[in-house]
Order: structure tokens, then sequence, then C-alpha cells
């Protein structure tokens, strides 16, 4: 008879050692809540180990949907059996950086979490994330495509930062998930134009699928390619979503003049990355960096999830249990055989 106090989760000790442990429910609190998670997806970010280590051994996951299964004193918006998606990381709302628009800054949402993480049979929310970051989802969306609501919120910021708007020509540099959501929220929003890069070929055959017009493999001369694909011009907006050198040295030669850089993927800490001030000064070239998403962000990336303006479904290739979680890891790192991996720990 399984003991009602313990539940499994997959513990992180590095990219290539995932293991399947028992740990303590988590005991809720006033204002708290505990979600049995659906849905956890396994985000580029999870498999970021020069960050991830320093804090190993840990239960990652972030992108989560679940059901509600206890309810703690103080909380009126949330009863059990609601079906919701919750954020990790929440801002205050009245500091400085939050006021001035620049909630993923705040000092409050870089210390809340969950406990322990989304690759877990059980999930307490805090009362801060309670109030802040979470939102009943409907019951037209499945726990998978609520999935996705954290990430495509962060994608939603990133193209307000970088005032992406119709008629542009979008270059976006890297084709995994961030890649993929990318172009799709930017074919919503009017694109003229939209052409991607990867090195993997799978990851380019998603790109034509979810949207791009044309594609571009990561070892051709990207700037040239772009010219000959845009009318011999280069583009007006370059998302990078990868942190590869090769792959920022091809964002920075392939921006049109008054043009924008995204950087919307980060490399390892330390990393400088050479740019031409000279070049972007006289040709009036802006560099945007967008980290995280806000509360708005999730609503918003809420409803276009809800109203299939982007299309999430498609890109789950993957459902596993949380034993199989090292393997979802080792999938979401090699990018040839998958585009999303989801956890769902009733498997």
């Amino acid at each position: 008879m399984k003991d009602k106090s313990k539940m499994q989760v997959a513990m992180y000790y590095n990219n290539r050692d995932v293991r399947l442990e028992q740990v303590p429910v988590p005991k809720i609190g006033p204002g708290e809540l505990l979600i049995k998670t659906r849905a956890s997806g396994i985000c580029g970010s999870d498999l970021m180990e020069w960050y991830r280590i320093k804090k190993a051994p840990l239960v990652l996951g972030h992108e989560i949907t679940g059901e509600v299964t206890e309810v703690g004193e103080e909380v009126k918006d949330f009863k059990v059996g609601d079906r919701v998606f919750s954020s990790h990381h929440v801002p205050c709302g009245r500091c400085r950086y939050c006021l001035s628009g620049h909630q993923s800054v705040c000092d409050l949402l870089r210390t809340t979490h969950f406990d322990p993480g989304g690759f877990a049979e059980y999930i307490r929310v805090p009362k801060i994330n309670v109030e802040l970051g979470t939102l009943q989802i409907p019951d037209t969306m499945t726990f998978d495509e609520g999935s996705f609501i954290e990430p495509l919120a962060c994608v939603v910021r990133a193209q307000r930062f970088a005032r992406m708007t119709a008629g542009q020509t979008v270059l976006v540099i890297g084709s995994g998930i961030s890649g993929l959501l990318h172009i799709q929220l930017a074919r919503g929003r009017g694109a003229a134009r939209i052409i991607a890069t990867d090195i993997s070929e799978y990851r380019l055959k998603a790109a034509a699928q979810f949207g791009a017009d044309a594609t571009i493999h990561g070892s051709a001369d990207v700037p040239t390619r772009l010219k000959e694909l845009n009318d011999g011009r280069l583009a007006d907006l370059v998302i990078v979503c990868t942190g590869a050198m090769p792959g920022i040295q091809q964002a920075i030669k392939s921006i049109d003049r008054g043009g924008t850089l995204l950087f919307f993927a980060p490399t390892a800490a330390g990393v400088d990355v050479p740019i031409p001030l000279f070049d972007f000064w006289c040709n009036e070239i802006n560099v945007v960096p967008s980290y995280a998403g806000s509360g708005g962000d999730l609503k918003e990336s809420l409803e276009l999830i809800r109203d299939r303006k982007v299309r999430v479904a498609d890109m789950v290739t993957h459902r596993l249990s949380l034993a199989e979680a090292g393997l979802g890891f080792q999938l979401t790192a090699s990018g040839q055989d998958s585009i999303k991996v989801i956890i769902d720990p009733l498997i």
C-alpha cells in the first residue's frame, strides 16, 4: 500500500543523472495550495548545467499545470478540483522595477519558487504565488497545452519589448521550442516574412511546419542567404534563441538598418559577446534583452492558447513518466528527435 505521506520526484544531479526518488508530500499553510501535477514541460533553461549544478540535487520543473487537491485557510479564489496553471516566479508589482515595466528584475521575483518543483507528484504553491501567479485554465484547454502558458508568456513579453510590428521581416536564430513559439506569435502579429535557422534538419522542418516562410541551415552564410530570400535586405527583427556563439555572430550580421536584435536566450554566465558598436551606432540598431514574463503576459498567453491563436498541442512530441525524466532531458538536449517533452507524474 502506498504511503500517502510520500511522493515521487525526479531529482536532478546533472544533465545525465536524473533519479526517481521519494520525498515527503509538502505540507501547506494559510493562503497556500497543494497541486497534483498533471503536466510539467522540460525547458531549455532546465538544461543550463553551469547554473543548475551549483544547487543540485534539486527538483526542477516550472512549466506546470495540475489539479488543486488541498486549499489552505484564507484562500478564496480556488477550490479542490480546480484545474490551474501556476507561475514559479512572481514579482511584487510595487517596487520601482515593477512600476517601470521591468517585473522580471524585481528582487522578490527571484526569491519565489515552488516546493519542490514541477517534476514531482505534488507541488506546494506559496501564498504569494497563489495570489499573483496562479490562473484557472478552461476545460477546453488540456493540461499539456496549459504547460505552455509560462514559456509563451516569455515570448509575448520579449516581442513587446522588441516592438515587433506587422510588416516586418523576422529572422529567428535557433528553432527549438522558444524559436517555434516566436515564429507562431510573429506570424499571428502580422510579420511579412519569417525566416528561421538551426543546425538540426529536424528543427528546420518544425520551423516550416509552424509558420516559417523559409529556413536556413546554420552552417550556411546566413546573412547572404537571408538577403537572397528577402529581396536583398537583412531582417528588421532578429530573435536570438540560442546561446551558441556562432548563432549569435550570425544574428549580429543579419540586422537591417534601424532594426532590432532581441536576445531571448542567454550565453553561459561570464561570456562576453563582442558587438560592432560603430556599425550599430551609425545604423541605429537596437539591442534588447528579455528575461521571463510578467502577470499580464501570463494572462495574454493563456488567452492565445485558449483561442488557438498559437498552436501548442502539436509541439508535444513526448509524454514521459517521472521515472523517464532522465530520458526527457537527453531528448531535449539533443534536439534531434523532439520538440517539447512533457513529464506527466500520473503515467
